[in-house]
């Protein structure tokens, strides 16, 4: 059993490959994955599937991120990493991630909220430690209870993971 990736865009996808990742999101998150797929963002996805199912999924949409007081960096948001359950410890989420990084090459730095920190960083992601925070208007509001993990790119250079990491606020997740 091969698994066949595809890359596709937000826009360029057809209804039945929405559809395939709505069902398999909603399974894997016990959640309407309807709600994030139509909020009105481009999104880049990573498809794997095997015989024409879809098996394994993830997702980068652009968002703005910043080291400390440095400057807002052009950062490729993962989300929607999932495999089906019964697909599991195949692979087959590792090769859908392994592309995913790949493709996000020209980008200033990627960046993810994690369920499982440590099956990421197996994949050479890297822990946030520093302190997060969000710029809502001119309010920075603190989020010690999140997790997030960045994952360098050609483009990324050397960075402080013990500096503040700061993103823009967005109206459906924070992190």
């Amino acid at each position: 059993m091969a698994l066949e990736l595809l890359t596709v865009s937000s826009r360029e996808m057809t209804p039945s490959q929405l559809n395939d990742v709505i069902q398999l999101c909603s399974q894997v998150f016990k959640c309407d994955y309807s709600y994030y797929m139509n909020l009105p963002l481009d999104r880049v996805h990573v498809l794997g599937y095997i015989d024409g199912l879809l098996v394994s999924h993830a997702l980068w949409l652009d968002r703005r991120l910043r080291i400390g007081s440095g400057p807002w960096l052009n950062t490729a948001y993962v989300e929607g990493v999932a495999t089906r359950e019964d697909r599991r410890k195949q692979g087959f989420g590792s090769a859908v991630m392994c592309r995913l990084q790949r493709e996000i090459s020209g980008y200033d730095l990627g960046a993810l909220s994690p369920s499982c920190p440590e099956w990421y960083e197996r994949l050479g992601w890297v822990r946030w430690q520093g302190p997060l925070r969000i710029v809502k208007d001119s309010d920075i509001l603190e989020t010690p209870e999140e997790c997030v993990l960045v994952y360098g790119t050609p483009r990324t250079g050397e960075i402080d993971v013990t500096s503040p990491l700061i993103g823009e606020w967005r109206p459906f997740e924070l992190w």
